[in-house]
């Protein structure tokens, strides 16, 4: 039972009580200037998170207010900001055109549980192990796709609805694309250079809150003293309300949890992948360490109660958490500052974001997915092995195409298929008849650079984990020796550092098999891992301890006196 709790009970140690026991004024004045910055670099985002995903301005706050606060306080790293991302608008956009706002809500929480679990489970190093042309390939095609969904509000098209494929996205543009708004194109393109190239002059204020605060007074003139009223605003699409909203429960059932179990399967993945990558890059620029196990059970805590408030799913923001780390933030008190600044913005300001031009909004997100797409890193992944390669496009296009479910689950199975290839191919079996080459070997005893096999023995070497990959292999060896038949056979096993089911299964096979022609089978060089494995099995008493060996001149003393 004892072993059991050590396995599954996680070392919860939020870093925000860790913080606190040497905090100090200095470091608080320090964490709350950062944090006015962050929550003010947060500010545009949210709101231009929340539109692109498919809710309403509030909900992208509401999400950055909750959930930033909780990944703030409960969280495994000092500097993450928690908060709705880019990387969730095609996802949450898809469930909400398929699902509904409340399908997306039980899809959230599922995801959030699934977050809980892992971190419980302690699968926080596990996920850091994601194939790197996977992540590339589903952050491009994420990128790509955002940019897509941008087109309407950057054009000015009018246009009813927006498909949610990328294919009949496009085909709908090219019909509506006669009603561009000219007003629009400006109000986009301007939004896209002055968050270029402002931060070369204003460095402390960031791009896009500079291009909102500019384009929002300039298209508030335009409207209210020169009537020119064509450029649609937030005000237009949406009743913001400035408050936060009640807490309200969300539905979930047997039905439910089946129908949307896919979806929270993404939002859980995506969203431990893209908060422990936020945090590792975090640690390698603060020189701290993230506990990335209590870092999934608050970015799960936080997908449990946002959906409860009407919010989308929550992740470690890369951008924001740099933005924290290059302001002097070396603490969670950060996070929880911009918490409370959006929240006041929220009580206090939210009216007047309905003077935003959406064609500024969209300007915001095109930057966002320039900066997600990460280019340069696709392009030079493509020179990279075939296989590579083929897991970056494949993920790629079924991301851009399709959704990103279905890229994921395909990626990472196809990099699993690879990866067994690839550990199959560098997996020998050799079998060796008269004489053993010990020139170079670990086992050598004396001076003697061969050993000669006794007339009647046969090693069979392996070379490379002993698993399902491999397991044919071994068969296949065994049915093409074409001659006379042995009276002892070795299995030599001292470079295979792993065996799984299938090769327990083979070996039992090939026991099988010897003991009816009546050949001897004894195993040499076996690890202590794969020894207790046959131990538990009932595998080592079948083939006789005495015949399981540790190194190969044990091994062929025993295979004298068997042949004796």
């Amino acid at each position: 039972m004892n072993l059991l709790n050590s396995k599954v009970n996680p070392d919860f140690k939020p870093k925000l009580f860790t913080s606190l026991k040497n905090y100090s004024k200095e470091k608080f004045m320090t964490d709350l200037m950062a944090g006015i910055i962050v929550g003010i670099v947060a500010l545009p985002l949210a709101i231009a998170f929340g539109i692109a995903s498919g809710v309403s301005p509030e909900k992208g706050l509401i999400t950055a207010i909750i959930g930033g606060f909780i990944v703030s306080f409960l969280g495994g790293s000092s500097v993450q900001i928690g908060g709705p991302t880019g990387a969730f608008i095609v996802i949450v956009y898809g469930i909400i055109q398929q699902f509904g706002l409340g399908g997306l809500a039980v899809a959230t929480v599922l995801a959030g549980l699934m977050l809980i679990g892992m971190g419980l489970l302690r699968l926080g190093t596990i996920i850091k192990f994601m194939p790197y042309p996977i992540i590339v390939g589903f952050t491009s095609g994420i990128a790509l796709t955002i940019f897509t969904t941008q087109m309407k509000d950057f054009f000015g098209l009018s246009m009813e609805s927006v498909p949610a494929d990328f294919i009949s996205k496009w085909i709908a543009y090219g019909k509506v694309f006669t009603t561009l708004n000219p007003g629009s194109i400006i109000v986009g393109v301007l939004s896209v250079l002055i968050i270029v190239y402002s931060q070369k002059i204003i460095k402390k204020i960031p791009g896009s809150l500079t291009a909102i605060i500019l384009m929002t007074v300039i298209v508030y003139i335009l409207r209210n003293y020169l009537g020119i009223t064509g450029i649609e605003t937030i005000g237009d699409r949406f009743q913001i309300n400035a408050s936060l909203p009640s807490p309200t429960p969300v539905p979930i059932n047997l039905s439910t949890i089946n129908l949307l179990l896919p979806a929270a399967f993404t939002i859980a993945m995506l969203g431990a992948i893209e908060s422990l990558l936020s945090a590792t890059v975090a640690d390698g620029i603060t020189g701290d360490k993230q506990n990335s196990n209590t870092e999934l059970i608050a970015q799960g805590a936080a997908n449990v109660i946002v959906p409860l408030f009407g919010g989308i799913p929550v992740t470690g923001a890369i951008a924001r958490t740099m933005t924290n780390i290059k302001n002097g933030g070396r603490s969670p008190v950060a996070g929880i500052i911009h918490a409370v600044v959006l929240l006041l913005i929220l009580l206090f300001l939210s009216p007047l974001t309905k003077h935003i031009p959406m064609a500024c909004l969209a300007g915001v997100l095109i930057i966002v997915a320039y900066n997600m797409s990460e280019w340069r890193v696709f392009l030079s992944l493509l020179k990279n092995p075939k296989s590579d390669v083929a897991i970056l496009l494949v993920t790629f296009f079924l991301t851009v195409i399709f959704d990103l479910t279905i890229a994921i689950e395909v990626g990472i199975l196809l990099a699993m298929v690879l990866l067994v290839k690839r550990v199959s191919e560098t997996s020998n079996i050799s079998v060796i008849k008269d004489e053993l080459n010990m020139e170079r070997d670990a086992e050598k005893m004396a001076d003697n650079d061969k050993l000669i096999l006794p007339t009647g023995v046969e090693v069979y070497e392996i070379d490379g984990p002993f698993f399902f990959g491999i397991a044919n292999k071994f068969e296949e060896s065994m049915r093409l020796m074409n001659s006379k038949r042995p009276k002892v056979r070795i299995i030599r096993m001292r470079k295979v550092p792993f065996m799984d089911s299938t090769g327990l299964h083979n070996l039992e096979s090939l026991y099988r098999l010897s003991h009816q022609e009546n050949i001897q089978l004894v195993l040499s060089g076996v690890n202590d891992k794969i020894k207790a494995m046959l131990d538990k099995s009932g595998f080592a008493n079948k083939v006789g301890k005495e015949n399981i060996c540790s190194n190969i001149n044990e091994a062929l003393e025993r295979a004298d006196e068997l042949i004796k």
